[in-house]
């Protein structure tokens, strides 16, 4: 008797629980009010991004003097902050807005560590293959070298002020021009907060 009790008290706990739940729903991240954390979300990168490119069309460090689009290759944005953070999360929204813009082509046949997209390679390595019609295989001299590359760093700073803590993030870029290794454009975004200092920022 003790065992069904036991039983029936642990059914009723688990759909008490399960009823207090908060139900799942989608969030509009052009329109979302909830909480913000002392960390860096999904909404820092959308600004930060948005600043920098932003920047960097009205400096006219994109427009190619010569008609058509600079080749730009993405090199090292290094975190410098106390969490692990996805930078490649930040550098597609920059890559994609440089896009749309119609002033830059990315290349992802090179990068700092390596080709982004490796089949750039590897379908020229079916030249003299027999297996493949050579005359669809990739010729010699095709793929386009970057003109630009953009580099940068995001770094984190915690400060005390009064009872309360801020953190400090700053999104430093730099657009050089591989020619001449000269730095074209240069920016900084910030992202500063500040709550309570129970609050975590890792």
């Amino acid at each position: 008797m003790s065992r069904l009790f036991t039983l029936l008290l642990l059914v009723g706990l688990s759909l008490t629980l399960t009823g207090c739940a908060t139900a799942t729903r989608y969030v509009d991240p052009a329109n979302d009010q909830g909480a913000v954390s002392m960390g860096l979300d999904y909404r820092d990168f959308e600004r930060a991004a948005t600043e920098s490119v932003d920047s960097m069309l009205e400096s006219g460090a994109v427009d190619n003097p010569n008609g058509g689009r600079y080749v730009l290759v993405v090199s090292r944005i290094v975190n410098d902050t106390m969490q692990r953070l996805d930078t490649d999360q930040l550098v597609k929204k920059i890559r994609v807005d440089l896009l749309r813009s119609g002033r830059v082509v990315t290349t992802t046949a090179v990068g700092a560590d390596g080709a982004e997209d490796q089949m750039s390679m590897r379908v020229r390595e079916l030249r003299n293959s027999e297996e493949f019609d050579q005359r669809g295989v990739e010729r010699k001299g095709t793929l386009q070298a970057p003109d630009l590359s953009l580099s940068g760093k995001i770094l984190q700073r915690n400060r005390k002020v009064g009872r309360e803590q801020q953190v400090e993030y700053y999104l430093q870029l730099s657009l050089t021009d591989l020619t001449t290794g000269l730095a074209l454009w240069e920016g900084e975004s910030q992202v500063i907060k500040r709550g309570s200092n129970a609050s975590v920022s890792w």
